[in-house]
């Protein structure tokens, strides 16, 4: 897909598997289920992907993935499957580099989505996308590092102070163009301050998936 300029990739960054019930909230699972088996842990497989956007010198990643940092117990718990699909090779398809990434857009800070920003080699973290700068909603960093009890679980600092203390990490508030025709809304709900890139040329207009798609055996949703 080309707007505004820029070429448009979704990313596969791997697959996990999270709670059905806990994904589909108030649907009963007899309804869900029949579209999304889930496993014998009522999990059900979802998609972890990134948008990457290309043109006008930027190469730009919007959100990472799980990443490679998770002990064993907790890739077991949440079925990380990276056989047929991870950042670095899903960009190779694609011709990039971690290297050739200029610009990282955090949706937002939930492992799932930020985990891929960093890596261990050697027992230290490095940045994953050496080149680039990451951009944040202040207040949703604020609300990473004193999270409330319900998703405090949801945030794992090793995938974000990092950031900070490479001094790659941008923070920015509101809603403002952040490059040519790519601007920043800000949501609350899924999360505080989740803000989402929308690419637009004034005729088109396409806006990064707050979500995961969703695959089984036998379908997928998006």
């Amino acid at each position: 897909m080309k707007i505004g300029g820029y070429e448009l990739h979704a990313i596969e960054t791997g697959r996990f598997g999270l709670d059905g019930g806990a994904m589909f909230g108030i649907v009963p699972k007899p309804l869900w289920s029949k579209l999304i088996p889930p496993d014998e842990r009522n999990r059900i497989e979802l998609a972890a992907r990134s948008l990457l956007i290309v043109g006008r010198g930027k190469t730009i990643l919007v959100d990472n993935g799980n990443g490679s940092k998770f002990t064993q117990k907790q890739a077991d718990i949440y079925r990380l499957d990276n056989s047929a699909f991870d950042l670095k090779r899903s960009l190779a398809l694609h011709g990039c580099a971690a290297s050739d990434i200029s610009d990282v857009i955090l949706t937002h800070l939930h492992f799932d989505h930020a985990g891929g920003s960093t890596f261990l080699e050697d027992g230290k973290l490095k940045l994953t996308f050496p080149r680039a700068r990451y951009y944040v909603q202040k207040a949703h960093w604020e609300r990473a590092l004193h999270p409330g009890e319900k998703d405090r679980g949801s945030f794992m600092q090793d995938d974000f102070i990092p950031l900070r203390d490479f001094g790659v990490l941008e923070l920015v508030e509101g809603e403002f163009e952040l490059f040519p025709d790519i601007s920043l809304l800000v949501l609350n709900g899924h999360t505080t301050a989740l803000q989402l890139p929308k690419i637009s040329d004034g005729k088109k207009t396409h806006s990064a998936p707050l979500h995961h798609g969703v695959r089984s055996a036998a379908a997928r949703h998006a």
